[in-house]
């Protein structure tokens, strides 16, 4: 089938580049030169694990096209996705300005019938919204081309984004009609050769299962993180408590790990837009709210423990830092809990040096441009140099099976804080390293 996916953002750039993958003809549009450029040289502006060597393949076999023009893409097309981003406006509603603008510049620029699939999270209620931009643009040039929007979102794993598209737990679609529905089936087919996973519903429904979907998630991984401040408190190991309750088939072990709490793209932003959409209908949704205010305190519990650990003194302390990225297996520092510490030893006084595989030129370039006093280590043993301690953000694999001996040697201070509870309490124990984790 042809398609084009106007937006070149992750979700964009991800569903193209999986279409195309199909055999599909692929045009993906943007309005950044130089992105596009870029990605015609094989240059991908996110890591995320297999993209980049797919992209290639499928530019080689011209099944995959950038373009910055949207007139010629979607003339070119059956179908065009909208996945363009929908960032967090100040009332922490979704900012729907790029999104209607696509719409509108279908509607002038469409010159036949289309099929138009809402790719982008947005709130229930916007598929109507495209539909009626898109009606305004052809009735200005009175044209009369039939379209139909349709909801389709993403539900991907940053870090496992390919995989996920490639065998998805469910496709979900929103539509009003049967040959929506149809032609909908037919591209997503080649994904679903085992089990057909293909859900329909409207588009207000569908609109509604994405929002919900990351709320649901986003609540298991607040519950632990207040379940682990009370074990704390009252003796309890979270550790044990969360392989109690995970082998209670209703509840299951996914999401249930305590830590440093929620970052990236989608659980801040999309908890809170699902709280401004139950206020503007006159309600008021305290379990969000109360997900979103755990999750917000959480970020500071690292950075508590530390200064409890020095007395409430950081100042000239160097804090070693492994992890960066707000999970492993991808470059995105989004509402990271990393930006939340760092932040905060360095407002204490204290020198930060980091580590991550992935999200350190990130960090340099956007979030910690001009500060001094932080610093970027060439791999994890090397930020141990000088430091006092070590703080352990961001699960990556490298980090799960470190040399405890070389570390404990090369602190001031024989002293691990662990944001992901990643290793054995006993083992660091006989080594004489103090280990503070979340929840014991």
């Amino acid at each position: 089938m042809k398609v084009s996916v106007i937006g070149t953002g992750y979700v964009g750039l991800v569903t193209g580049t999986c279409f195309a993958e199909m055999g599909n003809q692929v045009i993906c549009v943007d309005n950044n030169v130089q992105k596009i450029e870029n990605l015609k040289k094989g240059i991908i502006p996110i890591f995320e694990k297999g993209l980049k060597e797919m992209v290639e393949d499928n530019v080689e076999h011209k099944n995959l096209l950038f373009t910055t023009d949207t007139k010629d893409a979607i003339n070119n097309s059956e179908i065009v996705f909208i996945a363009v981003g929908t960032p967090m406006d100040e009332d922490g509603s979704a900012d729907l300005k790029h999104v209607t603008g696509v719409a509108r510049e279908i509607g002038e620029n469409m010159e036949k019938d289309l099929w138009i699939v809402n790719k982008s999270t947005v709130p229930v209620g916007t598929a109507q919204l495209v539909h009626n931009e898109i009606a305004k643009a052809l009735e200005k040039r009175n044209a009369t081309f039939k379209f139909e929007v349709i909801s389709n979102p993403e539900f991907l794993k940053e870090g496992d984004a390919v995989a996920d598209f490639m065998q998805p737990d469910r496709v979900v679609v929103g539509a009003r009609t049967p040959e929506a529905f149809e032609v909908m089936h037919k591209l997503y087919k080649p994904f679903m050769t085992k089990n057909d996973r293909f859900i329909t519903m409207d588009t207000a429904s569908s609109e509604m299962t994405k929002y919900a979907s990351n709320a649901m998630l986003a609540t298991k991984i607040s519950f632990m993180n207040e379940m682990a401040n009370i074990c704390e408190r009252v003796g309890a190991n979270i550790n044990m408590v969360r392989h109690g309750i995970g082998s209670d088939s209703r509840i299951g072990y996914s999401f249930i790990y305590p830590g440093a709490g929620y970052g990236g793209s989608c659980f801040p932003k999309d908890v809170q837009a699902l709280i401004k959409t139950a206020n503007n209908y006159h309600y008021r949704p305290r379990l969000l709210e109360a997900v979103e205010a755990v999750n917000k305190n959480q970020k500071e519990v690292l950075g508590t423990k530390i200064s409890k650990y020095f007395d409430g003194n950081l100042k000239d302390k160097t804090i070693a830092v492994w992890g960066l990225a707000f999970k492993p297996g991808t470059d995105d520092m989004r509402e990271a809990s990393s930006v939340t510490l760092i932040e905060y030893l360095i407002s204490q006084g204290a020198s930060v040096k980091v580590y991550d595989p992935e999200a350190m030129p990130i960090a340099q370039e956007h979030y910690f441009a001009s500060e001094t006093k932080i610093s970027y280590a060439m791999d994890k043993y090397d930020a141990l140099s000088n430091a006092d301690i070590l703080v352990l953000v961001t699960e990556w694999k490298e980090f799960r099976s470190p040399d405890f001996e070389f570390i404990k040697g090369k602190l001031k201070y024989p002293a691990i804080f662990d944001g992901r509870n990643q290793y054995d309490d006993i083992e660091l124990g006989k080594l004489g390293i103090s280990y503070f984790q979340i929840g014991v």
